[in-house]
């Protein structure tokens, strides 16, 4: 299976053992590609009227009504959700359901038995589920200018054939700009951003915003390390590509900034004897299945003799954020609990 450099570079974050993308991280993601119960019979009927959205490529996307079947990356289809689409999503691709049958973190609010998962990891994506599905839209995130996240490049041209594909940009912007573009998106496809529950979360969102701005002001400075966890490497993730790294830090959280990126600049990778290579106070760990965990790092002499690790000031973070209000506000509120509870070490 052959991927895109950019996707890549991203996907490096998840890699285990150093194996950027594939081998280790679909043994970590469990064996089920999802046979989900309903499919495209369950989607609504679509509205009347001609449709038309233009995306981050840009592309300008029209279509004789609006879609009604939408298939979409699962941290995209649970944005829709979070907005009031969930029965227009009728198909998901990536990490979406544990081996034990429970949802992915990533998959946030959305109902994982009422869609088709036509691939449940990194590299799977089956083109004749998608094709049976009819789709009328594939959504899905854009890292880098050109890249399908999770779209496999040896399937790309066959799968973008089969219906109008929207990607939204989420690196090197702040979190609220693809927040806002989904939002954009899901509007078009017939979401009231005005409903109570929309506008209570987006109310939440500005508070828990507000809070971490002030959580990070009180804490005088306190660092933050975001890093992902593997068997060779510690990646440093890079605030100035991630979005949500580059939002905390507009909000006034002091994240630590890597001094040689590689991986398309969105991380530094460490060996582990130069995991101390940064002064942090706080170590926000990427969570994700497939990455390792204080557990699985504990044997680890680099690990172990961090600063922030001896001070129990590790905790996790939900490293690709499920882009609707509902869906990051979490993210803010778990990053002001940690700065809360930490202090700075010497």
């Amino acid at each position: 299976m052959k991927y895109s450099q950019v996707s890549l570079s991203r996907r490096g974050l998840l890699a285990a053992g150093g194996a950027v993308g594939a081998g280790a991280l679909l043994a970590a993601c469990g064996g089920d590609k999802g046979e989900s119960g309903s499919s495209a019979a369950s989607a609504p009927a679509a509205a009347a009227g001609p449709w038309a959205f233009t995306d981050d490529q840009p592309k300008d996307l029209k279509a004789d009504k609006t879609p009604a079947k939408v298939v979409a990356f699962t941290g995209t289809a649970a944005a829709l959700a979070d907005l009031g689409l969930q029965d227009k999503i009728v198909g998901v691709f990536g990490e979406t359901k544990k081996a034990d049958g429970t949802a992915e973190a990533q998959a946030g609010s959305l109902d994982i038995g009422k869609v088709q998962i036509i691939g449940n990891a990194w590299g799977e994506f089956s083109v004749e589920k998608y094709a049976a599905l009819a789709p009328e839209l594939l959504v899905t995130h854009m890292f880098d200018p050109g890249a399908y996240w999770y779209i496999p490049d040896e399937s790309k041209d066959q799968i973008l054939k089969l219906a109008p594909t929207a990607t939204i940009t989420v690196g090197r912007v702040p979190l609220t700009k693809p927040i806002e573009r989904y939002a954009e998106l899901a509007k078009s496809l017939g979401a009231d951003l005005n409903a109570p529950k929309v506008a209570a979360d987006k109310a939440r969102f500005e508070k828990a915003a507000a809070d971490l701005s002030a959580a990070a002001k009180a804490a005088g400075g306190i660092k933050v390390l975001a890093g992902s966890g593997a068997a060779d490497i510690f990646y440093v993730s890079n605030p100035k590509v991630s979005s949500d790294l580059m939002y905390f830090k507009e909000l006034g959280v002091d994240v630590i900034v890597p001094e040689k990126t590689d991986g398309g600049d969105y991380y530094e990778s460490l060996s582990w004897e130069n995991a101390d290579k940064y002064h942090a106070d706080i170590i926000w760990l990427d969570a994700r299945t497939g990455t390792l965990q204080p557990n699985d790092l504990a044997s680890k002499p680099g690990w172990s003799a961090l600063p922030a690790v001896k001070a129990n000031q590790v905790f996790p973070w939900q490293a690709v954020p499920i882009y609707s209000w509902a869906g990051s506000a979490p993210l803010l509120e778990a990053l002001t609990a940690a700065i809360t509870k930490s202090k700075k070490l010497a």
